[in-house]
């Protein structure tokens, strides 16, 4: 087993101040629209309903490579993020262009089965081409303390994913404390996580700015140890341009510059797409955009 990092003391008191303090910053208008168009390009576009369905999948495709017709200066999304058995759907409507696509897999949302299941399942999904592979802990096995269970399962994803970008979700509302939301970032880069992940949008909280505060200060933290850079992202409950730019300035404050990049910011939403649209346009013109004018996936 590589080495994991001891328990890093986290001051709840003294993160949360902080990521309030972030979440107040102004951000003028030049400035603002430069995050809306970088907050586009991190968006993983997401459908993981259980009435999910091809015609469904190849709308939100058709959206994520031209999120508004009407301004063709507006930017792609990262990625579509899909279930395993949607991948080949995802992968022929973005053909030629340059959204990816991303799968969940290893059992989402829970991480419960065995570990020849979750190597089955993300073996689907790179089979059917995702460029991206989402996997979940085992949230049970890791607040039980048993943090090898959780570490060798994620050692055994990423070799089977080889070239394929890994994310790892941590479930962070479920995880307690600030302190197990930072144990379990150290644990998921030291088994070679390329993304931590805060959620899966799928329990009662999910992403919010403390989380996402004390997980850039573990990528921090492992980019001087090591020096490689990994990424995050944040994902369930991000819903506004207010919001997502929120989280470009904790990234940007605590990690820097080099890391406001799709490689290695990533925002997993649905709704978020268009409010920013909305916000973009209201930049361009000096209005709001109605709903209706927002292309529907």
């Amino acid at each position: 087993m590589h080495r994991i990092m001891s328990t890093v003391p986290v001051d709840a008191v003294m993160l949360e101040a902080r990521a309030a303090a972030l979440a107040k910053r102004s951000i003028k208008n030049e400035s603002k629209r430069v995050g809306i168009d970088l907050a586009i390009r991190c968006i993983d576009l997401t459908t993981l309903e259980g009435k999910d369905s091809e015609g469904r999948v190849r709308s939100l495709c058709a959206k994520a490579m031209t999120p508004q017709p009407s301004r063709p200066d507006t930017p792609s999304v990262a990625t579509v993020c899909v279930y395993p058995n949607l991948v080949a759907v995802a992968k022929d409507a973005l053909r030629g262009g340059s959204v990816r696509v991303a799968s969940v897999a290893t059992a989402f949302p829970s991480g419960l089965s065995s570990l020849e299941v979750k190597l089955a399942d993300t073996a689907a999904a790179i089979a059917a081409g995702a460029d991206e592979i989402d996997m979940v802990i085992d949230r049970g096995a890791f607040l039980s303390g048993n943090e090898r269970k959780v570490f060798d399962e994620i050692v055994a994803v990423k070799a089977l994913c080889g070239p394929v970008h890994l994310k790892v979700i941590l479930e962070t509302g479920e995880l307690g404390t600030y302190a197990n939301i930072r144990r379990a970032s150290d644990l998921a880069l030291a088994a070679g996580a390329d993304v931590i992940k805060t959620s899966t949008g799928k329990v009662g909280t999910n992403a919010t700015f403390p989380t996402a505060l004390v997980m850039c200060e573990a990528l921090r933290d492992f980019a001087r140890r090591t020096g490689e850079r990994r990424g995050l992202k944040v994902a369930g409950g991000v819903r506004t341009t207010k919001q997502a730019l929120t989280y470009l300035v904790i990234v940007n404050e605590t990690l820097g510059g080099a890391w406001l990049e799709p490689d290695f910011f990533r925002i997993g939403a649905s709704s978020l797409l268009d409010d920013l649209l909305m916000q973009r346009e209201k930049l361009a013109t000096g209005r709001y955009a109605g709903a209706d004018y927002i292309p529907k996936d």
